[in-house]
């Protein structure tokens, strides 16, 4: 799925025209505790939104680009002790409808929005992961007023916070990690054997959901390619042409990953360690030029950042970043 060990990787794989609906193949069942719906955001889109139900303040979890709600299906139970937790998949992903958008950053913020409006949300706070991030970035300068905070899960690259002094997304982007193994015949006989095959690449659990969003499911159970999904030439418009934002007007937490964790399997290849530690040394330093970006033009945020994590941050080092969310979710107002 990720060959690209970074922001964005997934967009070798979602270029092309809309997927059929992943959850119609075979007889598999989801088993995370969700409700799914699909929300009308304008005439022609619905988009998929998970709910996990919960008590307290609501929490709305957005995917990074390539990604659908169901990333989050083993991390978003861990909320909902203290929080009534919803999840979006982005139009053009997953069961999310599809529409092409001329202004994708701001689509994908009113189409937020009209989630929020449909489900009665008051003043929720939005975690995003990776290009999340930029929508995050979207609701805290226009409608400030409609959430209580933003929580960026490895989602605070230029194209959530940019005053000219961190590192442009592309920069990073153009930095060539080294590629695992590709998953093999036994690692494709079934879903369950491919989410096996990234945990020892990874050193964390995929969601079986998140995973059958991306592949197709062959008649025999089997894992097959990976889906045309219509939404990645608009991630990347965002990407190339998006909003610059430069305040932040909401309480806000960034944990950031540096350095990036590549998972395990580096350790079991020698060319892979060298490959590896040349990635890591040039973007340790992109990263933590962001990073103090981030921390000195807003002095108000709260900065974390975790080494050796993930990008998947909150599956790689999910500890972590559920103490650091709750300790923030205390302080919001």
């Amino acid at each position: 799925m990720w060959s690209w060990r970074f922001v964005f990787v997934v967009f070798v794989f979602i270029l092309g025209s809309r997927a059929p609906a992943w959850s119609q193949a075979g007889a598999w069942k989801d088993l995370s505790p969700h409700r799914a719906r699909l929300v009308p955001v304008d005439d022609h889109v619905r988009l998929e939104v998970l709910d996990w139900g919960g008590s307290g303040r609501a929490l709305v979890l957005l995917a990074g680009g390539g990604n659908t709600a169901h990333v989050f299906d083993d991390f978003a139970p861990m909320l909902t002790g203290h929080n009534h937790v919803y999840g979006i998949t982005r139009r053009g992903f997953g069961a999310s409808e599809y529409a092409e958008t001329v202004d994708p950053g701001e689509q994908f913020g009113r189409d937020i929005l009209a989630v929020m409006d449909g489900l009665k949300l008051d003043r929720p706070v939005l975690v995003g992961h990776s290009l999340g991030g930029a929508e995050l970035s979207w609701m805290a300068n226009t409608h400030p007023d409609r959430i209580a905070g933003v929580v960026y899960l490895d989602a605070g690259y230029s194209y959530a916070f940019d005053n000219g002094k961190g590192t442009p997304v592309r920069e990073m982007m153009g930095r060539k990690a080294p590629d695992p193994p590709s998953p093999g015949t036994a690692d494709l006989a079934s879903f369950t054997a491919l989410q096996r095959y990234w945990e020892r690449v990874d050193g964390f659990k995929l969601p079986e959901a998140e995973l059958r969003a991306q592949r197709e499911t062959k008649g025999d159970g089997s894992v097959g390619g990976y889906r045309n999904l219509p939404g990645g030439q608009v991630l990347q418009k965002l990407i190339d042409g998006g909003p610059k934002f430069t305040k932040i007007p909401v309480p806000a937490l960034f944990i950031f990953a540096n350095p990036h964790g590549l998972g395990p399997w580096v350790d079991a290849n020698e060319s892979a360690r060298r490959a590896a530690r040349s990635f890591s040394e040039g973007m340790t330093r992109l990263t933590a030029n962001q990073v103090k970006a981030v921390e000195e033009g807003l002095p108000e945020a709260r900065v974390i950042v975790i080494r050796n994590a993930h990008h998947f941050v909150f599956l790689s080092n999910e500890t972590e970043v559920l103490r650091d969310m709750a300790e923030f979710f205390r302080a919001v107002r």
